[in-house]
């Protein structure tokens, strides 16, 4: 399955570029907008499957054009924005929205609500398999060779974030944006975790987490790269 497009609506500069990079480490193909001029046509070349709105918006507000996304697109939407007024929340969702993010907020956080609007408009894949291992996302249940695997919630956060780009090399940067909503770089703490990963899953059969000198991790069945 090909990445889910997501286009975001954010006219605050600094605030784009942290959550297009936080949604872009996620593995999603983002487009970013300062506003909603255009956003007609965007909807309709882009062809999101998801949208983020900032509701404070110069020129139309947030609100007008999750009117315009409903009336022309199936897209699920995230409201983003400073208020956090119950009337607003309610506005929202009574014109559609399925979820509703207040500022200041976690970028993880941020991305996980995104992937579960995905996950329910069935955008991603809820069981992914990659060789005898099999990764239910929606359940946390992890299996090789039909034997369950227990992990950690950090372990099974970061094999699902792998097995759903399964064969596609992930960088350490990319894993620390996606997994732990990190900004700052920290190779350690992902070596770490990639290392009790990678025992647990080699306790069952041989190494499907590779590593990629260089570039990062891959999770596949075949091939040996460290």
């Amino acid at each position: 399955m090909e990445p889910a497009r997501v286009l975001l609506v954010e006219d605050a500069d600094a605030i784009r570029a942290a959550v297009e990079s936080a949604l872009t480490g996620a593995g999603h193909r983002v487009l970013g907008l300062a506003d909603g001029s255009g956003l007609e046509r965007t909807l309709i070349d882009f062809r999101p499957d998801l949208v983020v709105l900032d509701v404070m918006l110069p020129g139309r507000d947030g609100f007008e054009l999750l009117q315009l996304v409903r009336r022309s697109s199936a897209a699920g939407v995230v409201l983003l924005t400073a208020r956090d007024a119950v009337d607003d929340r309610l506005r929202g969702f009574g014109q559609g929205a399925d979820d509703y993010v207040t500022k200041p907020f976690v970028l993880a956080e941020l991305v996980a609500r995104v992937e579960a609007v995905l996950r329910r408009l069935g955008r991603t894949r809820p069981v992914v398999e990659v060789g005898d291992l099999v990764v239910d996302v929606d359940s946390g249940v992890v299996r090789r060779g039909g034997q369950p695997i227990e992990l950690t919630a950090t372990e099974l956060k970061l094999l699902t974030f792998l097995a759903q780009r399964r064969d596609r090399v992930v960088g350490k940067a990319q894993l620390l944006t996606g997994v732990w909503g990190y900004d700052d770089y920290a190779a350690n703490l992902v070596e770490v975790h990639v290392s009790a990963l990678r025992r647990k899953l080699e306790a069952h059969g041989p190494r499907l987490l590779h590593t990629v000198r260089g570039l990062g991790y891959v999770l596949r069945d075949h091939g040996d790269n460290g």
